[in-house]
């Protein structure tokens, strides 16, 4: 997709960097960087309530 417009890599120590997107239409996308073709999409409400969550320590299990 040529309209998506791809955030900076969130980047960890070592690890794999992800990235963010967002298109016109309202849908929101996550890659690895320089996987951009291979996402995962959602709506832009589904992204916003997974940051949250996240920052909500949702998925501090995971760390």
């Amino acid at each position: 997709m040529d309209d998506i417009t791809w955030e900076d890599p969130f980047c960890g120590e070592g690890a794999s960097c992800f990235r963010l997107g967002t298109d016109p239409e309202g849908n929101a996308y996550i890659a690895i960087a320089g996987a951009e073709d291979a996402y995962l999409t959602d709506s832009r409400e589904a992204l916003r309530t997974m940051i949250l969550d996240i920052k909500a320590g949702k998925a501090d299990h995971l760390l």
